[in-house]
């Protein structure tokens, strides 16, 4: 039962993400850009204050993965890399937490350009 709880969280938490940019898009003359951009500064900001790590402790994917969560892991990176190695960390820290994630979308985009073909609208 803990598990279907911990899904139904994440798909809350992440579904109000979503929510609130839609909310975002439709009410304002917000460019989804900005919206993205803001959502990635949001979360380097509550995670630099240490707000958002309980929610990723509480929600799980629902909070690592829309664009706050990556703000959220490069302030996370920055921040242990500056633990580690000083003022050098803040121009590393952030490179070195989002590397994995950022390769691996590169890749799948890489791989699924080349088994799928666009169609001109």
């Amino acid at each position: 039962m803990d598990l279907v709880m911990d899904f139904l969280w994440a798909f809350i938490i992440g579904g109000l993400f979503c929510v609130v940019a839609q909310i975002f898009l439709d009410k304002t003359s917000l460019s989804p850009a900005r919206i993205l951009v803001g959502y990635v500064v949001a979360g380097v900001f509550l995670g630099a204050v240490g707000l958002y790590g309980p929610l990723v402790e509480f929600a799980g994917a629902g909070a690592t993965t829309p664009l706050t969560g990556f703000g959220y892991l490069i302030a996370k990176g920055v921040r242990a890399a500056v633990d580690e190695e000083g003022l050098i960390g803040v121009l590393k820290g952030a490179l070195c937490a989002a590397a994995a994630g950022t390769a691996a979308a590169l890749c799948f985009g890489y791989l699924a350009a080349l088994i799928f073909r666009s169609k001109p609208k």
